[in-house]
């Protein structure tokens, strides 16, 4: 007779434990570990073993080469959210997507359904409103005329159930794995033990089925989704919704896609009606620019497969405190330390007792280290009452010492300043040979003392190289 046998699990990691404590040793959260029961069996608890002759089937082998099919997509018709899942949703695929509270998901996730409600059956399980809750939000969307199914339901035996009768779905949207629970577990909804068996079985039936499930997730303090990290192994898919509450725009980011690039982007605005696709990010991060004020810079960045534009804003000032602030939005901190370092050890800048401020405009995050030029040129700008070229774009990635190295698809980046009718460009320098095709003054730099001299000497560089031997 199987008998039960304790455990304790952290909440926050999913580090199993035999015995409780009020601190985890695997990520040193504080009060999250918890009692779960299990059921097992043998003389030591441990895991039930099947004794037999009996042997496992065999499996077929193939050889590598081949040709196999493309897997068909599942087009939304939300451009934006098909670009970020590699071109649609993949029939069998489990998606996860987080995000902050009231940031938009169950907005983006109903919008997308209504609109692929068109050409395939879908289904939407909400595990956190009532159905009159999802009309009401449907009505504001004016989406009150689709063919999305409803289901109110936290119980997964249920949910599977409901699905597995006649023909399944194209796609099934859980809002969200927190609330979902199974009762082959004792333990309450949205710990570790119940995401994780829930998650499985999900994940089981989208293989089965066919049926591409998307998993709504919620996330930690630290803008992690919550859980055991195992679930971000099961999906195919992870994806981000991110954005400031005080701006408009929303940014849906995958860190991970079996069936697509990583680290792709789709820009949403939050308005009245909802969500709206942008499909020129660059041109709304720049609408508002003031190209006249110092610490101001373009920074030509790559977010997965498109290039973007982006002002970077910088405010130095004197520092009445001991330890001067370092507020940082939009960037690493410790990107900035580095760059700061730089700036003082290299270039004879002086800002150990300066404040230093920070901002990505629009309320994107940057995370290439492409964007060090932009940044220490939005610095330099700042600490000279200089303002730069409002008609050029910077990047380039500075290394300690002081040299500026070049950084992956110059061309795309120039060829989308070009498109925004930019004239110049400072960049890193490079061979010849590898000299991109553009219309735009190109300033090569080749190390930051070179860009700090050009910057604090002509205010309207030409288009020349700068060489060593000028500085």
């Amino acid at each position: 007779m199987a008998r039960v046998s304790r455990t304790f699990t952290c909440q926050s990691c999913g580090a199993v434990t035999s015995r409780w404590s009020g601190r985890c040793e695997s990520c040193g959260e504080w009060n999250t570990i918890t009692e779960e029961a299990a059921e097992s069996s043998g003389v030591a608890g441990g895991p039930l073993k099947l004794v037999g002759k009996t042997k496992g089937r065999h499996i077929a082998l193939v050889p590598m080469a081949g040709e196999t099919a493309e897997p068909p997509r599942l087009v939304t018709g939300v451009a934006e959210f098909d670009r970020v899942c590699g071109g649609g949703l993949v029939p069998g695929s489990a998606l996860l997507i987080g995000g902050d509270p009231g940031i938009g998901k169950s907005t983006l996730l109903l919008q997308a359904m209504a609109a692929l409600s068109k050409t395939a059956p879908v289904v939407y399980i909400s595990g956190e409103e009532a159905i009159a809750q999802v009309r009401m939000r449907a009505r504001r969307l004016g989406l009150a005329g689709s063919s999305v199914q409803l289901g109110a339901e936290t119980n997964l035996k249920d949910i599977v159930a409901t699905l597995e009768e006649g023909k399944p779905p194209a796609a099934v949207v859980i809002d969200s794995i927190q609330t979902m629970w199974t009762d082959a577990l004792e333990s309450a909804p949205g710990t570790v033990t119940q995401v994780r068996a829930t998650a499985q079985d999900l994940v089981r039936f989208a293989k089965r089925r066919g049926t591409a499930v998307i998993l709504v997730g919620h996330v930690t303090k630290d803008g992690q989704i919550a859980g055991p990290r195992v679930v971000e192994h099961m999906v195919d898919a992870v994806i981000y919704f991110e954005g400031e509450r005080g701006h408009q725009f929303r940014i849906l980011r995958a860190v991970k896609n079996r069936f697509g690039p990583a680290n792709e982007i789709g820009v949403f605005e939050m308005g009245e009606l909802g969500l709206q696709e942008v499909p020129n990010p660059s041109a709304l991060f720049l609408g508002e620019r003031d190209g006249e004020t110092s610490g101001s810079s373009v920074f030509a960045g790559i977010e997965g497969t498109r290039p973007v534009l982006v002002e970077i804003q910088a405010l130095v000032a004197q520092s009445s405190l001991g330890t001067p602030r370092r507020a940082v939005v939009g960037w690493d901190s410790g990107r900035l330390s580095m760059v700061l370092a730089v700036l003082d050890a290299r270039c004879g800048l002086s800002l150990g007792g300066q404040d230093v401020y920070l901002n990505v405009a629009g309320g994107l995050r940057i995370n290439e280290p492409a964007a060090d030029l932009a940044v220490a040129s939005a610095l330099v700008s700042s600490i000279t009452g200089t303002p730069l070229p409002p008609d050029c774009v910077i990047f380039g990635e500075i290394s300690l010492s002081g040299a500026i190295r070049p950084v992956s698809q110059t061309e795309a980046r120039l060829k989308e300043a070009e498109k925004l009718g930019f004239k110049r460009a400072i960049l890193p320098a490079f061979a010849a040979r590898q000299r991109p095709s553009t219309k735009l003054d190109l300033i090569e730099i080749s190390d930051l003392a070179g860009l700090v001299a050009k910057l604090t000497v002509d205010s309207s560089p030409r288009t020349r190289t700068v060489s060593d031997d000028e500085i």
